[in-house]
């Protein structure tokens, strides 16, 4: 019985241990998600401007149709980008990103090569035996610009090689604290976007169209990838705040009903003195009685 009672009360300083340790993560987590939040909700506009200026100057700019950054005339390779953490303690964040991963890749009519930000996914990847082309890590909780830039050039040099044909932007998109959205972004060729009036405009570009474009496809890709790695990192850090949160209840529980049947054997060691104390005592009063 002894025994027992002390195999739970070591149980019992482990898990509420354990409880201390996830209450510390989860606030550690809040306070970085909360600024993490802000930068993911400040570069959207930026982001989706861009997107849309790049868009409408390529689609109201005459321009010839070879064109390295217009939409292909068949489509034979696609690129996948894909956005995952480094670490883990995030519930099901990065396990529902590769499994829709997955399911895009499998629903492509062509052969699709993965570029990997993040060690899960990198893992996923290697484990499902994709074809991996390139994998980056260490971002950190603060990306900059000088740090994706690699990748940048990268995705953008292979598309203007003919590598590939389609490049998709796979990351989680900040919804709420407890809701982070699987999302996949066509990042190249970029969306021609027409203006709503019939007469045809030509934009003023100098020193020419190509140049202007040129440099503006570079600020596009990297605004556009800045912008899903800030989502990441927004991401991470609420999944991990409700993960710690839920860890922490679910360890304070185990402890409440590791110390209720604690006290159970207690009580059951006590009854069973108390009986043998009475039983002694009532023989030993028999015993004086015959005598």
């Amino acid at each position: 019985m002894e025994g027992n009672r002390h195999h739970f009360r070591r149980r019992i300083r482990s898990v509420t241990e354990t409880a201390k340790v996830t209450r510390a993560m989860e606030m550690i987590a809040s306070a970085r998600m909360r600024r993490a939040r802000q930068r993911a909700l400040d570069a959207r506009p930026y982001a989706m401007s861009l997107s849309e200026l790049m868009g409408r100057v390529i689609g109201e700019t005459r321009m010839s149709g070879g064109a390295p950054w217009l939409r292909r005339q068949e489509v034979g390779r696609v690129l996948v980008v894909h956005l995952s953490t480094d670490k883990g303690l995030c519930g099901g964040l990065n396990a529902g990103l590769n499994h829709a991963l997955g399911q895009f890749i499998a629903d492509q009519p062509v052969p699709v090569d993965v570029v990997t930000v993040g060690r899960k996914g990198r893992e996923f990847v290697v484990r499902t035996r994709l074809n991996l082309v390139a994998q980056f890590s260490g971002l950190g909780d603060s990306p900059g610009i000088a740090d994706i830039r690699p990748l940048c050039r990268l995705v953008t040099d292979m598309f203007s090689r003919g590598e590939t044909d389609l490049v998709y932007l796979y990351y989680p998109r900040f919804v709420s604290v407890t809701v982070q959205r699987p999302t996949v972004e066509r990042l190249l060729p970029v969306e021609k976007v027409v203006s709503e009036s019939s007469v045809h405009r030509d934009f003023v570009c100098e020193p020419d169209v190509n140049r202007v474009l040129d440099a503006l496809l570079a600020r596009y890709v990297e605004a556009s990838i800045y912008h899903a790695c800030l989502e990441l990192v927004a991401s991470e850090y609420s999944a991990r705040m409700v993960a710690m949160h839920d860890a922490t209840n679910s360890a304070s529980e185990m402890a409440e009903d590791m110390t209720t049947e604690m006290n159970k054997l207690r009580q059951a060691a006590v009854t069973e003195e108390v009986c043998e104390v009475s039983s002694g005592a009532e023989a030993l009063t028999r015993g004086g009685v015959n005598g």
